[in-house]
Protein backbone atom coordinates (compact mmCIF):
# COMPACT_ATOMS: atom_id res chain seq x y z
CA UNK A 1 0.00 0.00 0.00
CA UNK A 2 1.26 3.44 -1.36
CA UNK A 3 1.80 6.43 1.64
CA UNK A 4 -0.58 9.30 1.81
CA UNK A 5 2.69 11.32 0.38
CA UNK A 6 3.28 8.81 -2.18
CA UNK A 7 -0.41 9.05 -3.06
CA UNK A 8 -0.42 12.80 -3.25
CA UNK A 9 2.63 12.87 -5.31
CA UNK A 10 1.29 10.72 -7.89
CA UNK A 11 -2.28 12.34 -7.75
CA UNK A 12 -0.50 15.68 -8.60
CA UNK A 13 1.80 14.60 -11.82
CA UNK A 14 -1.71 13.40 -12.64
CA UNK A 15 -3.21 16.33 -12.29
CA UNK A 16 -1.01 18.07 -13.80
CA UNK A 17 -1.18 15.73 -17.19
CA UNK A 18 -4.84 16.21 -17.27
CA UNK A 19 -4.73 19.63 -16.71
CA UNK A 20 -2.14 19.87 -20.13
CA UNK A 21 -4.78 18.07 -21.91
CA UNK A 22 -7.44 19.86 -21.03
CA UNK A 23 -5.47 23.10 -22.13
CA UNK A 24 -4.14 21.93 -25.01
CA UNK A 25 -7.90 20.78 -26.16
CA UNK A 26 -9.08 24.69 -25.33
CA UNK A 27 -6.19 25.78 -27.12
CA UNK A 28 -4.47 27.52 -23.74
CA UNK A 29 -1.29 28.12 -23.32
CA UNK A 30 0.03 25.15 -20.68
CA UNK A 31 1.54 27.51 -17.38
CA UNK A 32 4.89 26.93 -16.49
CA UNK A 33 6.02 25.65 -14.25
CA UNK A 34 3.08 23.20 -12.97
CA UNK A 35 0.99 24.41 -9.70
CA UNK A 36 2.03 22.35 -6.75
CA UNK A 37 -0.62 20.12 -5.53
CA UNK A 38 1.16 18.98 -2.90
CA UNK A 39 2.45 22.71 -1.56
CA UNK A 40 -1.02 24.22 -1.72
CA UNK A 41 -2.49 21.25 0.43
CA UNK A 42 0.20 21.35 3.14
CA UNK A 43 0.30 25.57 3.21
CA UNK A 44 -3.65 25.42 3.65
CA UNK A 45 -3.38 23.11 6.27
CA UNK A 46 -0.51 25.02 7.87
CA UNK A 47 -2.60 28.20 7.62
CA UNK A 48 -6.40 26.79 8.83
CA UNK A 49 -4.63 24.85 11.73
CA UNK A 50 -2.74 27.99 13.17
CA UNK A 51 -6.09 29.82 12.92
CA UNK A 52 -8.10 27.08 14.63
CA UNK A 53 -10.06 26.90 12.13
CA UNK A 54 -11.65 23.07 11.67
CA UNK A 55 -11.50 21.72 8.01
CA UNK A 56 -11.54 18.20 6.21
CA UNK A 57 -9.49 17.43 2.92
CA UNK A 58 -12.47 16.70 0.22
CA UNK A 59 -12.68 15.90 -3.58
CA UNK A 60 -10.48 14.17 -5.91
CA UNK A 61 -7.62 14.15 -3.15
CA UNK A 62 -9.69 12.46 -0.37
CA UNK A 63 -10.73 10.08 -3.08
CA UNK A 64 -7.82 9.02 -4.04
CA UNK A 65 -6.33 8.60 -0.59
CA UNK A 66 -9.05 6.72 0.80
CA UNK A 67 -9.21 4.32 -2.34
CA UNK A 68 -5.28 4.28 -1.86
CA UNK A 69 -4.55 4.90 -6.05
CA UNK A 70 -3.99 8.12 -7.66
CA UNK A 71 -7.40 9.90 -8.69
CA UNK A 72 -6.38 12.83 -11.12
CA UNK A 73 -8.09 16.81 -10.15
CA UNK A 74 -8.25 20.37 -10.84
CA UNK A 75 -7.71 21.73 -7.40
CA UNK A 76 -7.46 21.19 -3.94
CA UNK A 77 -10.83 20.99 -2.19
CA UNK A 78 -10.78 21.33 1.74
CA UNK A 79 -14.26 21.98 4.03
CA UNK A 80 -14.01 24.47 6.55
CA UNK A 81 -16.03 24.15 9.64
CA UNK A 82 -18.64 27.31 10.10
CA UNK A 83 -17.87 27.28 14.16
CA UNK A 84 -14.91 29.34 13.55
CA UNK A 85 -16.80 31.48 10.92
CA UNK A 86 -16.36 31.73 7.46
CA UNK A 87 -14.29 35.02 7.58
CA UNK A 88 -12.35 33.65 9.62
CA UNK A 89 -11.16 30.94 7.49
CA UNK A 90 -10.99 33.36 4.30
CA UNK A 91 -8.67 35.34 6.31
CA UNK A 92 -6.62 32.49 7.36
CA UNK A 93 -5.89 31.84 3.74
CA UNK A 94 -5.69 35.25 2.63
CA UNK A 95 -2.07 35.88 5.51
CA UNK A 96 -0.76 32.71 4.23
CA UNK A 97 -0.40 33.88 0.53
CA UNK A 98 -3.37 32.74 -1.06
CA UNK A 99 -5.24 35.16 -3.34
CA UNK A 100 -8.69 35.02 -3.29
CA UNK A 101 -10.02 34.43 -7.24
CA UNK A 102 -13.78 33.81 -6.51
CA UNK A 103 -16.32 34.04 -3.87
CA UNK A 104 -19.62 32.40 -3.97
CA UNK A 105 -22.79 31.08 -1.37
CA UNK A 106 -21.22 28.13 -0.21
CA UNK A 107 -17.73 27.96 -1.33
CA UNK A 108 -14.27 30.60 -1.64
CA UNK A 109 -11.79 30.00 -4.06
CA UNK A 110 -8.07 30.71 -4.45
CA UNK A 111 -5.04 30.39 -6.14
CA UNK A 112 -2.26 29.22 -4.35
CA UNK A 113 1.38 31.09 -4.30
CA UNK A 114 2.35 28.06 -7.06
CA UNK A 115 -0.41 28.74 -9.48
CA UNK A 116 -2.33 25.55 -8.06
CA UNK A 117 -6.41 26.26 -7.21
CA UNK A 118 -7.91 25.65 -3.87
CA UNK A 119 -11.49 25.73 -2.84
CA UNK A 120 -12.38 26.02 0.25
CA UNK A 121 -16.40 24.54 1.27
CA UNK A 122 -18.78 25.98 3.52
CA UNK A 123 -21.78 23.82 4.36
CA UNK A 124 -23.31 23.18 7.79
CA UNK A 125 -24.06 20.03 6.22
CA UNK A 126 -20.31 19.42 6.29
CA UNK A 127 -19.73 20.80 9.47
CA UNK A 128 -20.16 16.89 11.02
CA UNK A 129 -18.18 14.91 9.09
CA UNK A 130 -15.35 17.93 9.42
CA UNK A 131 -16.07 16.78 13.12
CA UNK A 132 -15.52 13.46 12.59
CA UNK A 133 -12.55 13.37 10.47
CA UNK A 134 -9.17 11.85 10.69
CA UNK A 135 -6.07 12.59 11.12
CA UNK A 136 -3.29 11.69 8.04
CA UNK A 137 0.64 13.04 8.85
CA UNK A 138 2.12 14.20 5.32
CA UNK A 139 5.44 15.73 5.59
CA UNK A 140 5.39 16.67 9.19
CA UNK A 141 2.33 18.37 8.66
CA UNK A 142 -1.33 17.02 10.35
CA UNK A 143 -3.38 17.06 7.35
CA UNK A 144 -7.94 16.03 8.34
CA UNK A 145 -9.55 14.39 6.12
CA UNK A 146 -13.06 13.47 5.93
CA UNK A 147 -13.89 9.61 6.91
CA UNK A 148 -14.70 7.28 3.63
CA UNK A 149 -18.07 7.20 4.40
CA UNK A 150 -18.77 10.51 5.07
CA UNK A 151 -17.28 11.29 1.55
CA UNK A 152 -19.05 8.64 -0.01
CA UNK A 153 -22.13 10.86 1.48
CA UNK A 154 -21.09 13.79 0.23
CA UNK A 155 -20.43 12.51 -3.17
CA UNK A 156 -23.98 10.78 -3.40
CA UNK A 157 -25.42 14.10 -2.36
CA UNK A 158 -23.43 16.18 -5.05
CA UNK A 159 -24.18 13.33 -7.70
CA UNK A 160 -28.33 13.75 -7.10
CA UNK A 161 -28.29 17.09 -6.94
CA UNK A 162 -30.18 18.18 -10.95
CA UNK A 163 -28.27 21.53 -10.95
CA UNK A 164 -24.67 20.33 -10.86
CA UNK A 165 -23.16 19.90 -14.40
CA UNK A 166 -23.75 16.52 -15.81
CA UNK A 167 -19.73 15.74 -15.71
CA UNK A 168 -19.26 16.23 -12.82
CA UNK A 169 -22.52 14.47 -11.28
CA UNK A 170 -20.81 11.33 -13.60
CA UNK A 171 -16.98 12.26 -12.13
CA UNK A 172 -18.87 12.15 -8.52
CA UNK A 173 -21.08 8.79 -9.40
CA UNK A 174 -17.13 7.30 -10.42
CA UNK A 175 -15.66 7.90 -7.30
CA UNK A 176 -18.75 6.59 -5.19
CA UNK A 177 -17.59 3.31 -6.98
CA UNK A 178 -13.85 3.50 -6.63
CA UNK A 179 -14.23 4.54 -2.92
CA UNK A 180 -16.76 1.10 -2.56
CA UNK A 181 -13.68 -0.84 -4.20
CA UNK A 182 -14.79 -0.66 -8.23
CA UNK A 183 -11.05 -0.17 -8.80
CA UNK A 184 -10.11 -2.41 -12.97
CA UNK A 185 -7.27 -4.27 -13.02
CA UNK A 186 -3.95 -3.31 -14.37
CA UNK A 187 -4.44 -4.83 -18.21
CA UNK A 188 -8.17 -3.54 -18.18
CA UNK A 189 -8.00 0.13 -18.71
CA UNK A 190 -10.54 2.56 -17.32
Amino acid sequence: MATQATLLSEISRLSARERQLISHARGETIMQPEPDKFAALIDTARALDAAGVRYALIGGLAVGIHAGLPRATIDVDVAAHLGAGREAAVKALERAGLQKTGEFEHSVNFRHATGEPVQLAFDAGFDAMIERAECVPVAGTRIMIVRKEDLIAMKQRAAADPARRKSKRLRDQADIELLLGDVPGPDEGW
